[in-house]
């Protein structure tokens, strides 16, 4: 009898099942990306590197026997900043794995503007690294400028290309080329870090998490912008969905509605 879960969807690039539903807050031109307050400062560092790291290793360690694999590679790029392009399967898990990954380099990580809206906490999850993509277009300087900002400081940033999260998620779901903007355009080097959901135990019925770490891959500079994106985008994409094939157990199914025939998508339909 198979007891897995099963997740119909219609959309690999826009349907969402993320547990948490948040509104997302306004950011425009007024949300502070860089903080210059000496104590913000300190109290970020001491949370994001120091306190919070026995509780994102803990976390990892016990919830999902969590293993890394080629996270010598990133000490290629060791005197500057780089992007981290990641498959987003789990809420905390994803950044938990390469921010622990990266240590003792400060990770910065592109995220939904759901992740720094819960009342009261934004404030506490950018001292994580979080910076929020804009509501609005008033924002995208003072964005662009945080992240180019951090990549000129040598820390990594990290953006999970798909966007949406799908839990327990096996395969690499198709993503758009516009956040290899930019790598592209700062002309800095891509690692890609893709989780894979392996087995484990007595009678291999358990799930670990392996992640696997690939690059440095650089820009073409002599292609343009738009054939630079793309280039990369293929790249990271073919290397993420080979390494997902190592994914050897599935705890959750996603099966797509056109694929169950008319009949049976009406019915699903009326469920969700």
């Amino acid at each position: 009898m198979d007891n897995r879960k099963v997740i119909y969807y219609s959309d690999e690039l826009n349907d969402e099942f993320s547990i948490a539903k948040i509104e997302p807050r306004e950011i425009d031109e007024t949300y502070k990306y860089i903080h210059k307050n000496p104590l913000w400062i300190i109290g970020s560092f001491l949370i994001h590197q120091i306190l919070s790291i026995p509780i994102k290793v803990g976390y990892a360690k016990l919830k999902f026997r969590f293993k890394v694999i080629g996270k010598e590679k990133f000490k290629k790029c060791k005197k500057q900043g780089f992007f981290v392009y990641g498959n987003h399967t789990q809420s905390f898990g994803d950044t938990f794995f390469i921010s622990n990954s990266l240590y003792p380099r400060r990770n910065y990580m592109i995220v939904n503007p759901e992740n720094v809206s819960i009342k009261g906490m934004g404030n506490f999850v950018q001292t994580f690294g979080a910076i929020p993509i804009p509501t609005k277009r008033s924002g995208m300087k003072n964005f662009i400028d945080a992240v180019e900002k951090r990549i000129k400081q040598g820390h990594p940033v990290t953006i999970f290309p798909e966007a949406h999260i799908w839990p327990y998620y096996t395969k690499i779901r198709p993503f758009k080329s516009v956040s290899f903007r930019y790598p592209a355009e700062l002309n800095v080097p891509v690692f890609c870090a893709t989780n894979t959901y392996q087995s484990y135990g007595k009678n291999n019925d358990k799930i670990r998490i392996v992640m696997y770490i690939d690059g440095p891959f650089f820009p073409n500079m002599e292609l343009n912008l738009k054939q630079r994106k793309e280039e990369l985008r293929n790249i990271a994409f073919e290397t993420m969905d080979k390494r997902s094939k190592n994914s050897n157990i599935e705890h959750i199914k996603y099966i797509k509605k056109e694929e169950l025939g008319e009949e049976n998508e009406v019915r699903i339909n009326k469920k969700t």
